[in-house]
């Protein structure tokens, strides 16, 4: 199997440092999956203005693929949403992550276009859930 590997960038690196800063207290939330024990995904919802949130940082260990983890993290992510008061969920990401897309498809994201601005070189697609 081919794997792509994406270089983290800036504003990855910024998040991922400072999670604190830039997910819990922006109003955000970092979900976990564990499963006997092990950190099987991940997932991280941010505050983008309005009634809007960003779903990003998504991975499941390539171990517990397939087991319905990532499920499980987009139903919660949209759970908390919907707690917030937020009215759309978006998210960037890259199509040759095919998985990825499928699974996000299959909860209602539709393609939307691209944002001229965004924070991600990598990203050539976004997309959206109304909820």
């Amino acid at each position: 199997m081919d794997r792509q590997v994406f270089v983290a960038e800036k504003h990855d690196r910024e998040i991922l440092d400072n999670p604190r800063k830039f997910v819990i207290e922006a109003g955000g939330e970092i979900f976990m999956a564990i499963v006997a024990g092990l950190a099987a995904g991940t997932v991280a919802m941010i505050p983008s203005g309005g009634q809007t949130m960003e779903l990003t940082k998504m991975a499941v260990s390539p171990e517990f693929q397939g087991m319905g983890i990532g499920d499980n993290l987009v139903e919660r992510c949209s759970t908390f949403a919907k707690t917030k008061g937020v009215q759309t969920i978006w998210l960037e990401s890259h199509t040759t992550l095919a998985p990825a897309l499928s699974l996000y498809r299959k909860h209602g994201f539709v393609e939307v276009p691209g944002d001229p601005n965004s924070l991600y070189s990598r990203a050539d697609i976004r997309m959206e859930l109304a909820i």
